[in-house]
């Protein structure tokens, strides 16, 4: 047996509230924050990639002493 139909599960028969204020004002607080992000990013320095030092090599010593 198939049902494409979506299944909706209740609680004792009381029907979810609908967020409609709520959902708007997270949508503002949404729009705002990513708006903020957008304009970080935007004003962003893209840093140079300085030149590649030589090769160096360095020495370790190593104590056998106990």
């Amino acid at each position: 047996m198939t049902n494409n139909q979506q299944l909706e599960l209740g609680f004792n028969g009381i029907q979810r509230r609908q967020m409609g204020g709520q959902q708007d004002d997270r949508r503002v607080r949404a729009a705002w924050w990513f708006g903020q992000m957008r304009r970080i990013v935007a004003g962003a320095v893209d840093w140079q990639a300085t030149s590649r030092p030589g090769n160096q090599t360095t020495l370790f010593k190593h104590n056998r002493s106990k």
